[in-house]
């Protein structure tokens, strides 16, 4: 039985969360593993610039996450490590060269701490309320009809699987930073969470995730609602790799684009945040507050900079996600049931047997009768 004769949907086919969970944390690790050589590169390219920045914003392909840009114990962090680079192809020639390939990845271990399972939740989620919304509307579907899948389904799956996911993750994102900006380890997570609601109450938690759920929650349903959409294109089951790469790009591609605007608002407030934990100097300010300030200082083009280097970095992490993810799911399914596979083509080869040996038995039947009924006749005219 091949891919693209199954349909992963189908219930005897279905994955179970935990299967899901696998593909996706497989899916997380394989893209941080592919994209973080594009984020350390950059801020290693910007480090070369005077800049007074208390702290920087470092994505795994996953999330991103602020890093204060303080010295530890009179160490040279990796982002402050020597050198001239002059551009993107030269940078990782240099530090990989200079510093060892696994320079390429500095930093990525403990922001995986909570990523991946982040992407878990996230993908997890989405697929359990996806596959829970899909059987209630064929509910009524007549025996033998295939499933159908509206727009609305991984539309509102997609969203909601985002909300739930920030607002699962952005409180302990924000213990984080607060116990890297005080050089705090995990036995102190008491003392970071009473400073933090000592400060802003126990609503200071989830401080900063309005921009978070702004920029995720309308791009997490526009990219499934277009990658369900390409899929159809396909056909039924399970689409090649190839495909679900590319169809992942292209989403990630077109929603990155609409959603940018509240991405520069929610980069503006993540430094915002940054700065007031790391050097206590930035100024509280409201969505609302960074919108118009961005608007008065730039016009409306200063809400869509840095259209490329979101596109380049959301795309491709688009791609090897969702291609991973599905292809692990199946690859998961058939490790989960092998022998219902297995079995099920015994069962068609023992019926065809059994047909075929009915037949012959029939067969052979007729022709001892009919022998049988003409020599009687002889018989009778002798």
């Amino acid at each position: 039985m091949h891919n693209h004769d199954v349909d992963i949907d189908d219930e005897q086919f279905r994955t179970t969360p935990l299967q899901q969970a696998a593909a996706s944390c497989t899916g997380a690790l394989l893209t941080s593993l592919f994209v973080t050589p594009l984020d350390v590169v950059k801020i290693r390219l910007q480090a070369q610039q005077t800049n007074s920045s208390k702290c920087f914003l470092y994505c795994n392909g996953l999330m991103d996450h602020i890093c204060g840009c303080q010295l530890s114990n009179g160490e040279k962090e990796w982002f402050t490590r020597p050198g001239h680079f002059n551009g993107t192809i030269d940078a990782f020639v240099k530090i990989a060269r200079n510093e060892g390939v696994a320079s390429l990845w500095s930093g990525l271990s403990p922001t995986l701490v909570l990523a991946v399972p982040a992407t878990v939740v996230y993908f997890v989620t989405y697929e359990q309320l996806r596959l829970f919304l899909k059987d209630y509307y064929n509910e009524k579907r007549t025996p033998g009809d295939p499933y159908k899948q509206p727009i609305w389904i991984p539309l509102i799956s997609g969203a909601s699987a985002r909300v739930l996911a920030a607002t699962t993750v952005s409180p302990l994102e924000l213990i984080r930073t607060k116990m890297q900006s005080r050089k705090l380890s995990y036995f102190e997570l008491g003392e970071t969470l009473r400073l933090l609601i000592k400060q802003d109450g126990i609503t200071g938690l989830w401080r900063g995730i309005l921009p978070t759920l702004l920029r995720d929650v309308p791009f997490s349903a526009l990219y499934w609602t277009q990658y369900e959409t390409l899929k159809k294109f396909y056909g039924p089951g399970v689409p090649s790799f190839s495909f679900s790469f590319m169809a992942g790009a292209l989403a990630g591609a077109v929603a990155s684009v609409i959603t940018l605007p509240f991405d520069v608002v929610k980069t503006h407030q993540q430094i915002a945040i940054g700065g007031q934990l790391y050097g206590g100097e930035a100024k509280k300010e409201t969505t609302i507050e960074i919108i118009r300030k961005i608007y008065s200082q730039h016009g409306v083009k200063g809400l869509f900079v840095g259209i490329t280097p979101r596109v380049v970095k959301v795309a491709p992490a688009c791609a090897i996600m969702i291609a991973t993810f599905e292809h692990a799911k199946v690859l998961l399914s058939r490790w989960g049931r092998p022998e219902h596979l297995e079995n099920n083509s015994s069962d068609f080869s023992k019926n065809d047997e059994i047909i075929s040996k009915s037949s012959e038995i029939v067969r052979s039947k007729n022709f001892r009768n009919k022998n049988e009924y003409n020599v009687s006749s002889k018989r009778e005219m002798l």
